[in-house]
């Protein structure tokens, strides 16, 4: 394969006043620095680039033989970067024959329909935010062949209609979640993945060290195939995901995902290499698995199957076909808006550390937690790295280094690497965004409760097991060490993104947690065929989110969130014994690519939708002295030894709805002590906005 020079990037990552990173990854050795310049306009409206003064640092991280990412560093010589004002960059890649830069590669060509630049200006673009006013876009769930168009597209559209405009124009762009699905790979891509994956990397994992029954058939041959892993993830690693056919599993696998969700420079190569072939062709090459074998006696079933995987091969074929054609809306997007990413489950697996059993269980087969590693290994290089390069130490980047030169499974460098990354739990970060952002991890900082829960089933008396707390008691007092010791003050507004929102739609989250949940106990994985993971789940746990928040005490605060597959917006009055009220501002902003409401469960959850709606919900609760959540109403009022009560409504949109389930991603915008949740479709060639009611901060 000839793969291209640059594979994924520029991206622009941390942006502060003192300090710019930006992250690319190239197929080849180079070492790249930066120019930095000042967009300033003339009286003839053209843009003039004044150079500043700046050093470069650049970090390579060399991840296979072919795959390389840099982290590139920019300190200003002088005091600080100038803030509220258009900045422009330029790299430069010098591998010791030429000098090349951006424009080398057509990127800041207007003539080029994949440059990364806007309008006239010469360079991509961005600012550093230290108004009073916020513009920033959010959003979680992207699967490459979800039904539906990708929402992402809006950060570039939204940035491109405003790009001179910097009271409009987005200051930053969180991605919440779901960034990638390893566990739900498309049967057109699988093989092209495990393909480029070698090409990239150069080496080959040898999985069979891990599970020997991997060196037997039909593992060994249908590791490589299409549809060909289910078995091998549910029953050698331990997974319980609903779609793992094909899963991934190598760390060249999930680079390879990455780098083509993050643009369309590796479309091009898949296109070459048969990825929309058609599906007579994949049967002809060989490359699917067969529950089945074909054989006489299972001719009926062999031929129910055959149809069933030409079926989805169909659709799925279509559906890549439009999300690839937009992706260099996301490339530029990313290259001119300051990113900042945190996993949710898919970003590794689905259920990810659902349950203290699941993680258990998964630790203990030597596949699965392979896997797991891979994963956290690939997030680290491809989103968390950028987000605060600061919390990661030499030491740390070493252990990671040495793993990627070597790739020997079993070495001391491979136990180190592995444990390193099941151990580690501080992938938590603050934002340098206006106001401040806390990112929560809720993945690796839970807390499994062991004591055992009541629970009714029509007349049968049984012992459930708690749900997780999302972040851990001890959790909460390292987050609370960290934004105490960064440049955050009490008093002043503070975002805190959560993956999973703190008010989720309470007769959803309501009846799975009465009805569904103690299904449990009679042996129904209900945990891990619908997620139950809202922090209400958990009232101590809700009740610490609480707790932090009047602690810290913030003059608003704000929480952004996805995860869910659907969008809304709420706001909260929270009362404490003392006479103390906080008021909290909740927007929800997911999928962006991957609708997922259809058949019959989709129904009811939109029916739910529906009523709300007509409705308007707003609920009336308090947290009694053990920590439960209680609805309070005229036959059940608050006890005086309440811990805090509140009164949450959920506002309305334009349409007269307060759920939106279409694809979407959100703009947060704060102006003038008002904060309005405005969600952004895309629609074939269009765009569609929908705002949710605006709110005066009290």
């Amino acid at each position: 394969m000839h793969v291209p020079t640059i594979l994924s990037g520029p991206i622009l990552r941390r942006v502060e006043t003192s300090q710019i990173y930006i992250w690319i990854a190239t197929s080849q050795q180079f070492d790249v620095n930066a120019e930095l310049f000042q967009v300033k306009q003339s009286s003839a409206h053209e843009s003039i680039y004044e150079p500043i003064s700046i050093q470069t640092n650049t970090e390579t991280m060399k991840l296979g033989k072919k795959l390389f990412i840099h982290l590139i560093k920019l300190t200003p010589n002088q005091n600080s970067f100038p803030i509220n004002e258009l900045l422009g960059y330029n790299l430069t890649f010098d591998n010791g024959r030429q000098t090349l830069d951006l424009e080398s590669f057509g990127l800041l060509s207007v003539q080029n329909p994949h440059a990364i630049v806007y309008g006239d200006l010469k360079y991509p673009t961005f600012y550093i935010n230290n108004s009073d006013c916020a513009n920033i876009m959010y959003g979680s769930c992207r699967k490459p062949h979800s039904k539906g168009n990708d929402a992402l597209v809006n950060a570039d559209l939204v940035s491109e209609d405003h790009h001179t405009d910097l009271t409009k124009r987005p200051s930053a762009l969180f991605l919440v979640g779901d960034q990638i699905y390893a566990d739900d790979v498309a049967d057109p891509l699988i093989r092209f993945i495990q393909d480029l994956s070698k090409e990239l990397m150069g080496e080959t994992e040898a999985l069979e060290k891990l599970d020997s029954r991997l060196e037997l058939d039909p593992f060994h041959t249908s590791l490589q195939q299409i549809n060909g892993r289910q078995f091998i993830m549910r029953h050698f690693a331990k997974f319980t995901s609903t779609n793992p056919n094909n899963h991934l599993i190598q760390f060249g696998e999930y680079a390879v995902m990455y780098l083509l969700v993050l643009g369309p420079q590796l479309w091009d190569l898949a296109k070459a290499y048969g990825v929309f072939d058609p599906f007579e062709q994949r049967i002809k090459n060989n490359e699917y698995y067969f529950v089945y074998p074909d054989q006489p006696c299972f001719a009926k079933e062999r031929e129910k199957e055959f149809e069933q995987y030409r079926n989805r091969y169909i659709d799925q074929l279509q559906r890549l076909h439009a999300f690839q054609q937009t992706l260099f809306h996301v490339r530029r997007a990313l290259a001119n808006t300051p990113t900042y990413m945190i996993f949710d489950d898919h970003d590794i697996t689905d259920d990810w550390n659902l349950t203290a059993e699941w993680k258990r269980d998964v630790w203990n087969s030597p596949l699965g937690r392979h896997v797991v590693a891979n994963g956290l290994a690939a997030y680290w290089a491809f989103q968390g790295w950028g987000n605060d390069p600061d919390r990661f130490s030499l030491g740390f980047k070493n252990s990671l280094s040495s793993y990627f030169e070597f790739w020997q499974i079993k070495s001391t460098n491979y136990q180190q690497m592995v444990n390193l990354l099941w151990d580690y739990d501080a992938w938590f970060f603050i934002a340098p965004t206006e106001p401040k952002a806390m990112f929560l991890d809720t993945r690796t900082m839970r807390q499994y409760i062991a004591l055992p829960k009541p629970t009714t089933i029509g007349t049968f008396i049984k012992e459930n097991v708690h749900s997780p707390k999302l972040i851990s008691s001890n959790g909460w007092q390292r987050l609370s060490e960290h934004l105490m010791k960064s440049d955050w003050q009490s008093g002043h507004p503070l975002i805190v993104v959560s993956p999973t929102p703190l008010y989720g739609i309470d007769l959803i989250e309501s009846s799975l947690h009465d009805y569904v949940y103690p299904l449990r106990t009679v042996g129904v994985s209900v945990e891990t065929l619908l997620d139950f993971e809202a922090w209400k789940y958990n009232g101590e746990a809700f009740n610490e989110f609480h707790q932090w928040i009047a602690k810290w005490d913030p003059s608003h605060c704000f929480i952004l969130s996805g995860d869910v597959h659907y969008a809304s917006s709420a706001t909260s009055t929270v009362e404490f014994p003392s006479g103390k009220q906080m008021d909290i501002y909740q927007f929800t902003s997911s999928p962006m690519n991957n609708t997922s409401f259809t058949g019959v469960w989709g129904f009811l959850i939109k029916q739910i939708a529906r009523i709300n709606s007509l409705k308007g919900e707003t609920i009336d609760r308090y947290c009694d002295r053990p920590g439960n959540l209680v609805i309070e109403n005229a036959s059940n009022p608050c006890p005086s030894d309440f811990q805090w009560r509140e009164t949450i409504q959920f506002l309305m949109t334009s349409s007269h709805a307060n759920v939106i389930t279409d694809n979407n991603i959100g703009l947060f915008t704060l102006d003038n002590n008002k904060v309005k949740n405005h969600l952004y479709k895309y629609v074939g060639m269009y765009q569609t906005e929908e705002t949710f009611n605006t709110l005066s901060l009290k």
